[in-house]
């Protein structure tokens, strides 16, 4: 499975990946946010991103709206700080198929990450 992570920082990117690695996902691509991830997609061709919400140049939300808009279909867990729960509706809203609350543990990006494949028809 192919995961496409995109995150302003670096740090957190390092953080994700060793998540997913040890939740035994290990084809995975970096974007540094939203307009980076755009421009990825076709070559990449992800099964699944795992997308942060507040991101410079292009945020997570509008990043999600124009994937969407092009056609994209693969689902997108979107990644939220504590602060941001009062996003999930409009999250939801988006068509972005599930959520995980900063931070997380392998356990829980692991949970979010079968929960997400298993509702979504695309994956």
């Amino acid at each position: 499975m192919k995961i496409l992570l995109v995150d302003d920082s670096k740090t957190m990117r390092h953080i994700q990946r060793s998540i997913l690695s040890k939740t035994g996902f290990h084809e995975i691509e970096e974007a540094c946010d939203g307009q980076d991830a755009l421009a990825k997609i076709d070559g990449f061709c992800p099964d699944l991103l795992v997308v942060d919400w507040s991101m410079p140049t292009m945020d997570g939300l509008v990043f999600a709206e124009e994937y969407r808009g092009q056609g994209g279909t693969a689902p997108i867990i979107m990644v939220m700080s504590e602060a941001e729960k009062r996003h999930v509706s409009e999250v939801l809203k988006a068509g972005i198929e599930n959520y995980v609350i900063k931070p997380f543990t392998p356990d829980i990006m692991s949970r979010r990450i079968r929960e997400t494949l298993d509702r979504s028809p695309a994956a």
